[in-house]
């Protein structure tokens, strides 16, 4: 009878050495060198490459060693500070004094010829939507107003303040006057505030809505309004007395809706149109001509 042929000793090498590797092989991490398909390691770098191994960090598995990278990576500079540089803020945009008269209304309160940056005040004044903006500037390292009243006189009047303060920031702040004394209410109606303290001068922005509800504090600016003009020191952040004894007024009601360009003469420039040097000037005139032979 026939005997099965006898199997080789070594057949079975191959096939014992297979099932040894097999679970090796499944536990391999994709991360792990040769991982990927087409025998290529993280990122798909060939096996064997020159350099590959300088070229891909290796990382510890442990979560505080990735804490620590990610930290490196995305928030220290190279310059090894701890948070990056916070953007760049938007400068103060100049006060334009060609739209004077055209699209907005100005007063100009100094030297003839002056604008916003010389003038010893000025402001400026133009709708947008409901609301009014308005631009101020003045020679002072404290504060510059415009105040809204009825008459020329200081008292009961709605004031809008841009005071400097001994931190650098002009602030937007809402007075009422009572007589002689300026009294700050928390109710302030400025919105879109801005300001700026350069050349020893206080300068701000902002917008107020035309219509409010009543207030005795607070004026509607559809009606016409007397405008106050002000400006002085401050300490520690409080207004103090303004400038000069009597500040400048419009001379009549102003409309928000009428954009003027006015200018008002300082008082070193209102010298020889005072009627008193007028009458002088033309009595040593007769004088001078009665006396030539």
């Amino acid at each position: 009878m026939a005997q099965p042929p006898r199997q080789r000793p070594g057949a079975w090498v191959p096939l014992v050495l297979l099932l040894l590797a097999g679970p090796a092989t499944c536990a391999a991490s994709p991360a792990d060198d040769g991982a990927g398909p087409g025998g290529r390691g993280p990122r798909g770098r060939a096996r064997g490459d020159a350099g590959a191994d300088e070229a891909v960090p290796r990382h510890d598995s442990s979560y505080g060693t990735f804490a620590g990278e990610f930290y490196d990576l995305r928030y220290l500079s190279e310059e090894g500070y701890p948070f990056p540089t916070a953007p760049p803020v938007d400068p103060f945009a100049k006060i334009k004094v060609d739209d004077c008269g055209k699209t907005k209304g100005c007063f100009r309160y100094g030297k003839p010829g002056c604008n916003a940056e010389t003038c010893d005040y000025f402001l400026s004044y133009r709708m947008i939507g409901a609301d009014v903006e308005f631009e101020l500037s003045a020679d002072t390292d404290g504060w510059v107003a415009v105040g809204f009243s009825s008459d020329k006189k200081m008292g009961g009047d709605d004031v809008m303040a841009c005071v400097h303060d001994d931190n650098g920031r002009v602030r937007i702040q809402h007075f009422y006057n009572v007589g002689q004394w300026a009294k700050e209410i928390q109710r302030n109606p400025a919105r879109d505030e801005e300001g700026v303290f350069e050349n020893n001068r206080v300068t701000c922005r902002f917008k107020r809505p035309v219509n409010v509800p009543r207030d005795e504090t607070i004026v509607d600016l559809h009606l016409s309004w007397y405008y106050l003009f002000a400006w002085g020191p401050a300490i520690q952040g409080s207004i103090t007395r303004h400038d000069i004894d009597s500040p400048p007024t419009s001379e009549r009601v102003v409309s928000i809706y009428k954009y003027e360009d006015i200018f008002m003469p300082s008082a070193a420039y209102q010298t020889f149109s005072s009627p008193f040097c007028l009458l002088l000037i033309v009595a040593l005139t007769f004088y001078l001509l009665m006396g030539t032979p």
